[in-house]
């Protein structure tokens, strides 16, 4: 029996779409129906995907968002819900990392990785959740067909590594935020999951899983590889998909076994 995921009509944000796993991600969104609304700081990177993704026949749409920045949120979320329509889905992608050892980060630091990865994401998801709250109690009954956050954390939320411990802190924070929203928000039908990638190979570290360091970490791995961006595509839609509706609250990771 063939199976399908069909996202037409539902609104999608995603932040952090300018390159990696969060362009990855609006692709996937966009070909399963979804409008797509891209959101970061790159504008102009932010175009081309949108060029590349109307060009095969989605239907994307711009916006400048700086998560560190509480005005820049609000602004981007009026600019997507005026410009598209009321926002199903948010994908909570934005996220930034330093590579150091513990006793080496600086207040500088720890507030770079904090104010993107964990007070950016937090503020994100509450200022689309308030709206979908709204929705929900304005909806008449059976009519409001639920929210879908899916806030994208890391397997390092689960089991850090040296050298990342900010970073490693960080998104166990999100898994945390994730299981508090989806407790609190669950009863106005908007399901809060997190979404915990391992390492994948992307534009951005492609580079350095051809160096020596690199392919040391790849024979460190369970199955000895790294993923590709498609390999987190059916889990991201089924987290956005009204297929979901039974999951809310779960933490998954798509890390090849690497926190088992």
């Amino acid at each position: 029996m063939a199976y399908s995921i069909d996202l037409s009509g539902r609104v999608a944000l995603v932040t952090g779409a300018s390159s990696g796993l969060g362009a990855q991600f609006a692709r996937t969104l966009s070909a399963a129906g979804a409008a797509v609304v891209l959101a970061g700081r790159r504008v102009e990177k932010l175009k081309d995907l949108r060029a590349e993704l109307d060009g095969a026949g989605g239907d994307a749409h711009v916006v400048e968002l700086d998560v560190t920045d509480h005005d820049s949120i609000k602004s981007a979320v009026a600019h997507a819900e005026t410009e598209v329509g009321s926002i199903d889905i948010l994908v909570n992608n934005s996220g930034v990392s330093t590579t150091q050892r513990a006793q080496d980060v600086s207040g500088k630091d720890f507030d770079f990785v904090f104010d993107t990865n964990v007070k950016g994401s937090f503020f994100v998801a509450q200022e689309v959740g308030k709206r979908m709250i709204a929705r929900a109690r304005g909806a008449a009954p059976g009519t409001f067909t639920g929210g879908r956050i899916v806030n994208v954390a890391s397997m390092l939320g689960l089991r850090p590594v040296p050298q990342l411990s900010v970073y490693s802190m960080s998104k166990a924070a999100i898994i945390h935020m994730t299981k508090a929203l989806a407790l609190e928000w669950g009863r106005f039908g908007i399901n809060v999951n997190a979404l915990c990638p391992g390492y994948i190979d992307t534009e951005i570290n492609h580079h350095h899983w051809q160096t020596e360091q690199g392919q040391k970490l790849i024979q460190m791995l369970p199955r000895k590889r790294v993923g590709q961006p498609a390999d987190l595509d059916a889990m991201i839609v089924m987290l956005c998909s009204d297929q979901s509706h039974f999951v809310n609250g779960a933490v998954l990771a798509a890390d090849d076994g690497f926190t088992v």
